[in-house]
């Protein structure tokens, strides 16, 4: 049984297992080995894989969009990286919470090559599944809390479609309170 997604709008979600060639190679890896029933992904047109355009085309609600984003720590010559997952409709406390997190003086945004360079997916299409082990993942409570949201897949071609809880659930993640402001 397929799992029915009420923030689809126009799009035609399917089973993520199903079309892993929609995604970037290390989202699909990692959905191998996650509950992929729960999982869905839906083609799209990249020139629309920006949250708002996105949204506003395919009339997916912009308060069931998750955003992902790079941020590194620095503390000396040591580079922390993590990945921050809030409400499209929020922004993540990168100076405060992340730079704690992070045990670090300075944080910011990565550098886009540098991002997509880690990550192995498309800048505009970064998403927390798949990506490197050793990094954190830091889900906002709302996020984690939502019965379902779209999210990037690591490449600009296609959205997934996933619940909170198995954002919260991938190995790494954190749920943190407050990270969304």
């Amino acid at each position: 049984m397929s799992f029915v997604w009420t923030i689809a709008g126009v799009l035609d979600v399917l089973p993520a297992a199903e079309r892993l060639d929609l995604l970037a190679a290390p989202v699909a890896k990692a959905i191998e080995e996650l509950d992929a029933a729960r999982l869905g992904v839906a083609e799209i047109d990249p020139e629309l894989a920006d949250t708002a355009a996105f949204c506003e085309r395919y009339g997916v609600p912009l308060t069931a969009s998750a955003n992902c984003v790079v941020v590194a720590g620095k503390r000396g010559d040591d580079v922390r990286y993590a990945a921050c997952l809030v409400l499209a409709t929020t922004r993540a406390d990168v100076n405060g919470l992340v730079r704690r997190r992070l045990d670090a003086r300075r944080a910011s945004f990565a550098p886009m090559d540098e991002a997509v360079r880690r990550t192995g997916m498309a800048y505009g299409g970064i998403t927390p599944v798949g990506l490197p082990p050793e990094w954190p993942i830091l889900v906002d409570e709302a996020v984690a809390a939502a019965p379902e949201l779209v999210i990037g897949s690591g490449v600009r071609h296609s959205k997934l479609f996933v619940p909170g809880d198995v954002l919260a659930g991938l190995p790494g993640a954190e749920v943190v309170p407050g990270l969304g402001r």
